[in-house]
């Protein structure tokens, strides 16, 4: 990957500032509850205080929202929501991967275990769907309707995607089409997000349309970078061997058949070396279906450019996160 993270490092700031207020309220919220089992009360303070660190979905909400005119204070409360929701989905799909460290941390499940990892996820879900609710008082009944299908539709969408997921586990077999179809899936929320932003101060259908379209490309394009990051991560490749799905690049590799057999056998090692992920990583990247799988990033950030040509306030900063997205893949 390209050291250059500049790109990257001002979408992370930019998302931060705006983020920041919803998050804080959404730790504060949770922590002031009256949890009295010790464990579970200090694995949601670990998770909250140590990990959980998610001010995409409440940035994302507050530019949608700035993007139809409307001010983005009023979507605080709705940010706090998703900040929880999203965290519970993440705290179950550690447990459901079996995954005890990210980014050089331990998880909850790997520093709690499952029972202790599943209710402090639970603990997410019940208290960002009493917030959610809450912060839709402000809307119309109309809106509020629809405000919750849009979170329960991609949530929902986003458990599927799970549930395929789970399948395909251990499998070398798995078609990169059929994994990016989950992928596509798992971008439900992102998408719902946007239209959240849009709908909480008046936007038209067609403008949440765009910007939930945006929204939907945008987490695509996130999550196809983390599948290009874990190539180089020598413990979440492995991980991902044994107990999931491999990255989307390595499936796309897997088309030509010798290079599949070559990334097998080292992928068979019980610890792969510093040469042995530089091999795999060359053999993946200078795969021609992984070159096509470029371009076709590349067309679809373009693609969403146009679509967001209507934004007057804040396109140049929406633009910056789709090109950051591509950083270091070109």
């Amino acid at each position: 990957m390209s050291p250059n993270k500049s790109l990257i490092k001002r979408m992370q700031i930019i998302l931060e500032k705006r983020g920041r207020d919803a998050l804080k309220i959404a730790k504060q919220i949770m922590l002031q509850e009256n949890v009295t089992f010790m464990p579970a009360r200090e694995a949601l303070r670990y998770f909250l205080e140590e990990i959980w660190f998610d001010e995409m979905h409440p940035g994302l909400i507050s530019f949608a929202c700035e993007a139809v005119g409307g001010s983005p204070a009023i979507t605080e409360r709705l940010g706090a929501a998703m900040v929880l929701l999203a965290g519970s989905a993440d705290v179950h799909d550690d447990v459901i991967d079996q995954s005890k460290m990210k980014y050089d941390k331990s998880t909850v499940f790997g520093k709690f275990g499952a029972d202790i990892a599943i209710l402090v996820g639970d603990a997410l879900l019940f208290e960002g769907l009493y917030i959610l609710h809450e912060s839709c008082e402000q809307l119309s009944r109309d809106q509020k309707q629809l405000a919750l299908s849009l979170v329960k539709e991609a949530f929902f969408r986003i458990s599927d995607a799970e549930a395929k997921e789970a399948i395909l586990k251990g499998r070398s077999s798995v078609s990169p089409e059929e994994y990016l179809s989950i992928i596509e899936m798992k971008a439900a929320v992102a998408e719902a997000t946007m239209k959240l932003g849009a709908l909480f101060d008046g936007g038209t259908q067609e403008e949440m349309d765009n910007l939930g379209h945006y929204g939907k490309t945008l987490g695509i394009l996130m999550t196809i970078r983390d599948e290009f990051i874990d190539i180089f991560e020598s413990e979440e490749l492995q991980n991902k061997a044994e107990k999931g799905c491999l990255p989307l690049p390595v499936l796309f590799a897997f088309k030509d058949s010798r290079k599949k057999g070559d990334i097998i056998q080292l992928l068979k090692k019980q610890k792969l070396t510093e040469e042995d992920i530089d091999r795999i990583v060359e053999l993946t990247m200078k795969s021609h279906w992984v070159q096509e799988l470029k371009r076709k990033l590349v067309e679809m950030v373009e693609a969403e450019r146009r679509n967001i040509a209507f934004v007057r306030k804040c396109r140049v900063t929406l633009e910056l996160f789709l090109q950051a997205m591509l950083q270091g893949l070109r």
